[in-house]
């Protein structure tokens, strides 16, 4: 066990290079009063933690108005109660369809009056009904440099198919998996010795420096 924890600490350090495009400028959102914030969560939660990070360390001008998750063990809502931000749980397994548990979590995050949602880890395939509701406003983020390498199991899909690089994508939430607009992405390179584990710590080192900065550019077309 000691042995494995080492690796994957040595993989998380890795000095590897790693190209983040385009280049954002921290806290470039230009509104007078912070982004209100919706998080969808499924897990463990560590890409929430990284915006409520950097909201308190001012790199984001941005407000968490609640957490939404669908596992009742999820980690997320511990990582939530710890910043004082409410959660709610809308277990997927309680609703008939998918578009009944869009619209219920639609209506949760408009009642805490959220202006932008990012499905931070959410593993639910999510509807038309959730993407009217927040058009051009609710953003995923993947990992993998997409289009390749959708859906689930992205990391060892990566691995598998022996590519040098992959990374991590945040987008535009459209009705197909894993697609609409691009905003950002970051490049990981694939190191010989690695596995999924050591990928994908070194793969969400990278998440959690660019999603504050694809939140800029979402608020940025939104503007417009």
């Amino acid at each position: 066990m000691a042995s494995s924890v080492m690796n994957l600490n040595s993989a998380i350090s890795d000095s590897t290079p790693t190209l983040v495009s385009p280049t954002v400028s921290p806290n470039l959102i230009a509104t007078d009063s912070p982004v209100k914030l919706g998080i969808m969560a499924s897990g463990n939660g560590s890409n929430f933690e990284a915006l409520a990070q950097a909201i308190k360390d001012q790199q984001l001008n941005a407000q968490i108005q609640v957490l939404i998750y669908n596992n009742p063990g999820a980690k997320a809502a511990a990582r939530a109660e710890r910043w004082g931000v409410p959660s709610v749980l809308l277990n997927h397994r309680e609703f008939k369809n998918r578009e009944d548990l869009d619209r219920q979590i639609a209506q949760k995050l408009k009642q805490y009056d959220v202006e932008l949602v990012v499905m931070a880890g959410w593993m639910r395939v999510v509807t038309q009904v959730l993407i009217d509701a927040f058009p051009n406003k609710l953003i995923n983020i993947h990992p993998s440099l997409l289009p390749s390498f959708r859906g689930v199991g992205a990391v060892e899909q990566a691995l598998e198919a022996g590519v040098k690089i992959t990374g991590c994508t945040v987008h535009l939430v459209a009705l197909d998996v894993d697609s609409g607009p691009i905003l950002i992405q970051a490049a990981v390179p694939v190191l010989p010795s690695d596995t999924p584990e050591t990928l994908h710590a070194r793969i969400q080192v990278q998440e959690h420096r660019i999603l504050p900065q694809a939140l800029t550019l979402a608020v940025r077309i939104n503007s417009h």
